[in-house]
């Protein structure tokens, strides 16, 4: 399970080697702190989350995790959604080239999304963590 940690984001964002990717992530950090008003936070050696949500499986698991967050992998950057990916069709239709995983949005090159796709997809799965 990745928990918070008192780790460093800003050392963590210098810490990124690809100028594309930090960049990106520099611009995800600003973006996802003004929707959600969190600050960043270190979730694991490779998440920066902004806020957090309890979840609790039928199966008697539960736990913490970032209400919003995402990670500059390597090859594109992952940002973590919650809810039915169905509900945010319209607006992935609007965002650019992307791809789609389980609760999880690729991009290539966030700069290079259109912005204010981006900024109702981080809306939606803001507002649908914290509502529960």
């Amino acid at each position: 399970m990745i928990r918070v940690t008192n780790d460093d984001v800003e050392a963590f964002l210098t810490a990124i080697g690809d100028e594309q990717r930090r960049g990106d992530a520099r611009l995800l950090v600003a973006l996802m702190g003004e929707v959600t008003g969190e600050p960043p936070a270190m979730w694991g050696s490779s998440i920066i989350g902004f806020g957090s949500r309890h979840y609790r499986y039928d199966s008697g698991r539960e736990g913490d995790v970032a209400a919003i967050g995402f990670s500059p992998r390597k090859a594109q950057t992952v940002l973590y959604l919650t809810g039915d990916l169905t509900a945010y069709g319209e607006m992935f239709a609007r965002l650019g080239p992307h791809t789609l995983g389980k609760g999880c949005l690729y991009l290539k090159r966030v700069d290079r999304a259109d912005q204010a796709a981006l900024r109702s997809i981080i809306e939606l799965s803001y507002e649908t963590a914290v509502s529960g």
